[in-house]
């Protein structure tokens, strides 16, 4: 039975522990708060189609309690992960592989990545100051997840599942390793969907396409997806964003599968919806800006491609967000 140790029990990484626990993984929580209290007097709760399940797992905000894993699933904002490399020691054994389930470009981004670069092996400083995660928990533990769906936490202890069901898998070195199968095995027996991806860093970029415009102009607007889709000048904001973002990308060899209008409009198309940036204003919460776009200017920086909406736009949040006492230097 694979142990998995779900560090931050928050929405996803309360949907994956339920997913998970009901595949027959021996599953555990690092979580913290209310939110680990709950669990622990009731169980974590999932409402999914209006049906909700209990899961009894051991929780703990002291990850010593835990012991060595199979997997970690690190599913706090991407922020979060090097102020816990320290603790994330003991859940560490000799092939305890590490799943970033998060947003924007992850800190094993250049791992076997062979961009022909010199970015190839090297930490993201963005993402991971100093290359502390890249090299004390190590790039060779990492395996890539890309995160669809949406839930939030509708009380502590109950995650509620709003949408989607798929997490897709793969490896930095893009080969088929049988630690990628065994979790997307327990992902599908759990009710989700994992596919397992030869060119993961493809799927990281799409999704960032999404995450490096819409989340900023959400963000300084206050609008929903679909306002800034049917705006004239919004949208024409996003398309230049995703140009330059674009341009980045395929400087370091990934492949965009869909097209800007298309990409636009499937955003646009998602009534109501607020993206991430835009909820963590409101809820007063860090925002998760380094990993969304301040990374993908370092690439630009360190490739010297010209991004000038993205450095404006960014300028413009990062302001914002210190005004509002919620990003720190």
């Amino acid at each position: 039975m694979a142990k998995i140790c779900i560090y931050g029990a928050g929405a996803i990484g309360g949907y994956l522990a339920a997913c998970l626990d009901r595949a027959g993984a021996e599953v555990s929580l690092v979580a913290r708060g209310p939110h680990l209290a709950a669990i622990q007097k009731e169980g974590l709760r999932l409402n999914k189609g209006g049906e909700i399940s209990v899961h009894h797992l051991q929780a703990s905000d002291n990850p010593s309690d835990l012991g060595e894993q199979d997997y970690i699933i690190l599913a706090l904002k991407a922020h979060g992960i090097p102020k816990i490399i320290d603790q994330m020691a003991p859940l560490l054994g000799p092939n305890t592989a590490v799943v970033s389930a998060v947003n924007g470009l992850p800190w094993w981004y250049f791992h076997q990545a062979n961009t022909g670069t010199m970015l190839d092996n090297q930490p993201l400083q963005a993402v991971d100051p100093g290359g502390r995660i890249y090299s004390e928990i190590g790039a060779h533990r990492a395996i890539g997840c890309v995160v669809y769906p949406a839930c939030e936490i509708a009380e502590p202890g109950l995650i509620q599942h709003i949408d989607g069901e798929r997490f897709s898998l793969g490896e930095p070195s893009g080969e088929a390793s049988e630690r990628v199968k065994t979790l997307s095995q327990l992902m599908i027996a759990g009710g989700l969907k994992a596919p397992q991806k030869k060119r993961i860093r493809d799927e990281i970029w799409v999704k960032l396409w999404g995450n490096c415009s819409f989340n900023p102009v959400s963000a300084l607007t206050g609008a929903n997806l679909d306002k800034i889709g049917g705006d004239a000048a919004c949208r024409h904001l996003v398309a230049t964003i995703m140009a330059e973002c674009q341009q980045i990308g395929e400087a370091i060899g990934v492949r965009f599968n869909v097209s800007i209008e298309d990409r636009i409009e499937g955003a646009a198309r998602i009534i109501g919806h607020k993206p991430s940036t835009r909820q963590d204003i409101e809820a007063g919460r860090p925002l998760e800006i380094d990993p969304l776009v301040t990374a993908v200017l370092e690439l630009a920086e360190r490739l010297e491609i010209p991004a000038p909406t993205l450095t404006h736009v960014t300028g413009l949040l990062k302001l914002q967000a210190r005004t509002l006492g919620l990003y720190g230097d």
